[in-house]
């Protein structure tokens, strides 16, 4: 799980090529600088790979399509044939070069650089938990504040939003799901249980949607941080543990990553957005990026079809009503930039360096029309020190946590965030992957109040909502006497935070 946004994470806006294509439309090359070479241009007899067939969405093209595939020693997976997307393997190394061929065919390419592999287990992660000692201290504490929960006295970052305040007023309706697009959730955590909906979840490894009871739980405790995320969003307010920014809307689990990496596939990612869609989730939450690429460049075919299928499912998501947030990023980029260094793509097997124009190279999902970007902040309302900006980039900022220079005054003094982790347990994690969760909530508390508000406007008033601090005189956190990064705009729109930052009381009056 190394590219999870909690640990390391770019985000992008919303580039005009790609905001002028048509909602299932061909999206136009563009050129990159030094992509790296295409992985599908291999011998005849590579490995398998996983692919995205991208097509005109009509029956007819597509039955046509799928002759080819065949022929070209392709297994489809699944068509989802309403955006003209198929997810495909193959172990013919020239499959993708001649699907491009075909007639109808808009797009094609490998979504990975590594051959499938057999299911294994994730790496380790690097949270740190609560200890009972720590819990007993917390629960002494927060009995001083009538009605809160046992451990909320830690949670300086609903304080932060008016999140507490907000639940008594309207802590959010039963109708509004938020999907956590991530590595799974334990529905069975006791904060959890009571707003987790069995019924919009599922697991997409693969590309084809798994609804098993208990295919969406992580794979082992490890893959936490799916957990850690639907926590956050809506935690019961139940008199266990923590509380959630939504405490009263429902949350679902769509756990995307591959067993045997961890990582967020393309066409695990494109079924999540069109099973959301097509079970009614108001809002997904996605702090990942979709691997093995940190920016997809347009000019490489490969990177150009993981683009296409993309964006078709969650525009697709979108005009059922769905409104996708995702976090920003931890690299302290300036996402407004002429150039970024990316060194770590691909990440299933040897990165290639290379320097990359973030408006015509796309992180995804966040870099997509209409998703909203969100920073993270820590608890003096000031850009947390690993988070990523950019004017006209971050469209809003959330509590993510800073441990490093924003210290709360709560009994563990303690600037990450305390939420759910599987098995009942509780853990602290920074990043702008709890920054987004937290204005997912918000979005879900807006949603609540105004049920029919599709997802373009409920953006809109998610950005209205907002509490916009302005740039800092000094952003010199380590005291060097060097400015640490730049914030450029004014009040209501910059760099650093976007429109602002969000605000949960505001939401619910």
């Amino acid at each position: 799980m190394a590219h999870l946004r909690s640990r390391r994470r770019l985000a992008l806006a919303v580039p005009v090529v790609l905001s002028l294509t048509a909602s299932l439309g061909f999206l136009p090359a563009a050129a990159s600088a030094a992509p790296a070479t295409a992985p599908a241009e291999q011998a005849a007899d590579a490995p398998v790979l996983a692919y995205v067939v991208n097509t005109r969405a009509d029956h007819r093209t597509i039955a046509s399509v799928k002759r080819a595939i065949a022929a070209a020693d392709g297994e489809v997976v699944i068509a989802y044939e309403k955006i003209g997307v198929i997810v495909v393997r193959s172990a013919n190394g020239d499959f993708a070069n001649t699907l491009r061929q075909v007639p109808g065919v808009q797009s094609a390419g490998a979504t990975r650089t590594a051959p499938l592999a057999p299911a294994g287990t994730t790496d380790a992660g690097s949270a740190e938990y609560l200890t009972a000692a720590d819990a007993a201290k917390l629960t002494a504490a927060s009995a001083k504040t009538p009605g809160s929960e046992p451990l909320e006295a830690d949670q300086w970052d609903l304080r932060a939003i008016g999140a507490d305040k907000a639940a008594k007023i309207n802590p959010g309706s039963r109708n509004v799901t938020v999907a956590v697009i991530d590595t799974g959730v334990d529905d069975a955590h006791p904060d959890i249980a009571p707003n987790f909906s069995a019924s919009q979840s599922a697991n997409c490894f693969g590309g084809a949607p798994d609804t098993t009871p208990g295919a969406w739980r992580p794979y082992t405790a490890d893959d936490y941080h799916g957990t850690h995320v639907a926590g956050e969003i809506a935690a019961a307010r139940n008199g266990v543990g923590v509380a959630g920014v939504a405490p009263g809307v429902k949350v679902s689990a769509i756990n995307v990553t591959d067993p045997a990496n961890g990582l967020f596939y393309a066409e695990a990612v494109v079924c999540a957005f069109v099973f959301a869609a097509d079970h009614g989730v108001e809002i997904t939450n996605n702090s990942y990026y979709v691997d093995p690429w940190l920016y997809n460049c347009m000019d490489d075919p490969d990177q150009r079809a993981i683009v296409d299928a993309v964006n078709r499912a969650q525009l697709y998501a979108q005009r059922k009503g769905t409104l996708h947030l995702a976090s920003a990023g931890n690299s302290n980029h300036d996402l407004a930039s002429d150039a970024i260094e990316d060194a770590s793509s691909p990440n299933d097997t040897t990165p290639v360096p290379r320097t990359i124009d973030p408006s015509e190279c796309f992180d995804l999902p966040t870099q997509l029309p209409g998703v909203v970007t969100v920073s993270a902040t820590g608890s003096e309302n000031l850009k947390s020190y690993y988070s990523s900006y950019g004017k006209g980039v971050v469209d809003v900022a959330a509590p993510g946590g800073d441990r490093r220079y924003q210290l709360p005054d709560t009994p563990s003094k303690d600037g990450r965030i305390l939420s759910t982790m599987p098995n009942g347990a509780y853990a602290w994690l920074q990043g702008t992957s709890m920054a987004s969760p937290h204005a997912a909530g918000v979005a879900a508390l807006l949603k609540s109040k105004h049920p029919w508000l599709p997802p373009a406007a409920l953006q809109a008033l998610l950005k209205a909502q907002a509490n916009n601090p302005g740039c800092p005189a000094s952003y010199d956190q380590d005291g060097d006497g060097t400015q640490d990064a730049t914030c450029e705009g004014g009040r209501l729109v910059n760099g650093f935070y976007g429109h602002g930052i969000v605000d949960a009381l505001r939401a619910v009056k």
